[in-house]
This record gives structure tokens, sequence and C-alpha cells, in this order.
């Protein structure tokens, strides 16, 4: 099995041992992503929206370095600090992000250090 190892200056680097995605052949698979700036490692904004709009972004680029977007995505998993009080504003930006069909997902409330949502995607190849 190939893989190769995808990095994006359009979203953080790593902050340990582990790449912002990997190629492997018929699927993507995306490491966590948070709302860090890429430029500045920092996370971006205090709301659930804000968040979750760098995070996607930072998966946009990701996937990006593979030659995919977000229509490719089959699967998403979402770890969100405080579940009830954000799930409905993560779901509203995530809905700006994807299109019918959607992929699955899984949503989990989670104690995230200093940031309000973390997410990663599995992605086919066409």
């Amino acid at each position: 099995m190939t893989r190769i190892e995808l990095r994006s200056t359009g979203a953080p680097a790593p902050g340990g041992t582990y790449s912002q995605g990997i190629d492997a052949g018929a699927f993507v698979f995306t490491s966590g992503q948070g709302p860090n700036d890429p430029e500045t490692g920092k996370p971006v904004g205090d709301d659930i929206r804000t968040q979750t709009r760098r995070t996607l972004d930072n998966l946009k680029a990701v996937l990006a370095e593979a030659g995919l977007d977000f229509g490719h995505v089959v699967k998403v998993t979402t770890h969100l600090q405080h579940l009830q009080r954000d799930f409905a504003g993560y779901d509203e930006v995530y809905r700006e992000y994807f299109e019918e069909p959607y992929p699955v997902r899984t949503t989990v409330g989670s104690d995230l250090m200093g940031i309000l949502v973390e997410i990663d995607v599995v992605a086919q190849r066409p």
C-alpha cells in the first residue's frame, strides 16, 4: 500500500507526531483539524461559528493537496467542547461547506484543549 503524506501551508503545521493528511490511494484521511490560524498557529475566534469556519478551511487546504474537495468527503468526525450548546451553530456553518448527499457524520462532545471544535474527514477519490 502506498501512503503519501499531505502537507499544506494553508493549514496549521502539526503540533506533534502526526501528519496533516495521508493519501492512501483510493482514500484520503486527514488528522483532526482545529480552528488554528495557519500562520500563527493560534486559535481564531471565541464562538463556534468562527471556529468551525477556520477548521473547515484548514481541512479544505489539506484536501486540496490531494486534488480533492468537500464533494469527495464520505465521512466526517466532529468533536465539540460544548455539544448541546454549540451543535446548532456548528451545523449551520457545516451546511455552507457540504452539499447533499451529505457525508456520514459522527459528532461527539469532547474535552478539547482551548478550542471549541475539532474535525477530521475521510475522502474518496472518484
